[in-house]
């Protein structure tokens, strides 16, 4: 849908809470959201705005890892998240930043590429907290639905929050006594 057929901005007519089910993370969205499953090699939840087409959407997935990521791996996360963004069609990247907390490693990219002729715009944080890689994704189906919808994924950001046990995980200096 084309932000130019629509009148005004998006508003909010209520907010829920998701807490994922194994207590990794949580985040507020607007309730009247659409929820989806996500593929089924991906642990986590998709909302979207649009029932039928849901190529706008909020999305968070963990993964496990094999070893414990440390500030120190950032230029090879860093790398492994470009080469990942080459692969994507008329990829343009508009934003890169990368974060340190501790042995806590965000890395964001905002950018726009095309899929089946249609121009998408995303944000992506991947964090990697401890043993856990965390991906939040907001997307619009076009860039303009991105703008329209961009309220609402910006609040969903925002009100993201994992565990203190996970941020303890990678509190550098408490790690020093263990």
């Amino acid at each position: 849908m084309s932000t130019t057929t629509r009148e005004g901005r998006p508003r909010f007519t209520g907010v829920s809470t998701y807490q994922d089910s194994l207590g990794r993370f949580s985040f507020r969205f607007p309730s009247d959201w659409q929820q989806f499953d996500l593929a089924e090699d991906l642990e986590g939840v998709m909302f979207s705005p649009e029932a039928d087409d849901p190529q706008t959407y909020f999305a968070v997935w963990v993964s496990k890892l094999d070893d414990q990521v440390v500030a120190e791996d950032l230029d090879t996360l860093r790398e492994g998240t470009e080469a990942g963004l080459e692969q994507l069609a008329n990829c343009e990247v508009e934003a890169r930043k990368d974060d340190l907390l501790g042995n806590l490693v965000k890395l964001e990219r905002i950018y726009t590429f095309d899929e089946g002729g249609v121009t998408r715009k995303r944000r992506v944080w991947t964090l990697y907290v401890d043993t856990w890689r965390i991906v939040l994704v907001w997307q619009g189906s076009t860039p303009q639905e991105y703008a329209y919808w961009l309220p609402m994924g910006n609040y969903s950001f925002a009100t993201f929050e994992i565990p203190e046990a996970l941020w303890f995980a990678t509190d550098r200096d408490l790690q020093a006594f263990g």
